[in-house]
């Protein structure tokens, strides 16, 4: 699985392109230079670097997603998942718990949710 952490920076630019896809790249030089000050050449080899990581393509000056918002948050979590807790989703949610007590309906849903992905 490639590695998809993002600096802040290319987080906002990366929110940006998923907000307003399709988005010309001249468009999105311009949105950049107003929201992140940012000159033409930054926005261009931001782009460049997120297109080279697999999230972004530009094609005939148009940039859309490779990998849509939820997509890219979800394999984020799974990475963070295998990285810190060995692939462990009870040891994840364990930590995640950190001993509070579960409502009743967070219970019902986990519960609904593991029913669901039972394999």
């Amino acid at each position: 699985m490639k590695k998809y952490k993002l600096s802040q920076s290319e987080s906002r630019f990366a929110d940006f392109i998923w907000k307003y896809e399709p988005i010309g790249s001249g468009e999105l030089v311009k949105l950049c230079e107003k929201e992140m000050e940012w000159k033409k050449s930054t926005t261009y080899t931001v782009l460049k670097n997120l297109c080279e990581k697999g999230i972004f393509q530009n094609q005939n000056a148009v940039v859309t997603s490779l990998l849509k918002k939820d997509e890219f948050y979800a394999k984020q979590s799974r990475r963070f998942v295998e990285d810190t807790f060995g692939g462990s989703l009870p040891k994840f949610l364990t930590a995640f718990i950190g001993g509070k007590k579960l409502s009743d309906r967070q219970a019902e849903e986990l519960k609904q949710l593991i029913d669901e992905n039972r394999g």
